[in-house]
């Protein structure tokens, strides 16, 4: 039997390395030019704690997820709620970065927490986030960071 290595089977944890400094890391997760060319597009984001704001999903669904900065330390950590009340399936998880320096670039590391792995539906739900972080999104963030 292979042993679970994460610290929470009910969390997305992933790191990766980029070949940029903390700064130049941080802008691609601040900006909402830079945000909207990897993630979704904000309205009324701020890396301030307290900041409510919304990411819109692309046409041609017009939902809205309702977020709010939960911590901002300057090239170090950004922390943001990320309320999705639309559907059938309400959710609300808690979306964290962390930045390290690491030699001549950064130490990224994403952690999404509340998932209920109890429940079947959002096990599978946590499964398909954590792929699709992995696939998609993280990917999109380097091709934003290195052009």
């Amino acid at each position: 039997m292979i042993a679970d290595c994460r610290l929470d089977p009910a969390a997305v944890e992933l790191g990766c390395f980029l070949a940029h400094p903390p700064d130049t890391v941080w802008r691609a997760l601040t900006d909402p030019d830079l945000l909207e060319r990897w993630l979704l597009r904000p309205t009324g984001f701020a890396a301030s704690a307290g900041t409510r704001f919304r990411f819109t999903v692309p046409a041609p669904s017009t939902e809205e997820i309702a977020c709010e900065v939960l911590a901002a330390r300057p090239y170090e950590q950004l922390t943001y709620s990320w309320t999705y009340s639309h559907g059938e399936h309400p959710v609300r998880w808690n979306i964290d970065w962390t930045l390290r320096p690491q030699g001549r670039g950064t130490r990224l590391l994403l952690t999404q927490t509340g998932f209920d792995i109890e429940d079947r539906r959002q096990k599978m739900v946590r499964n398909a986030t954590e792929r699709s972080w992995k696939r998609l999104v993280l990917p999109r963030l380097g091709q934003v960071i290195h052009h």
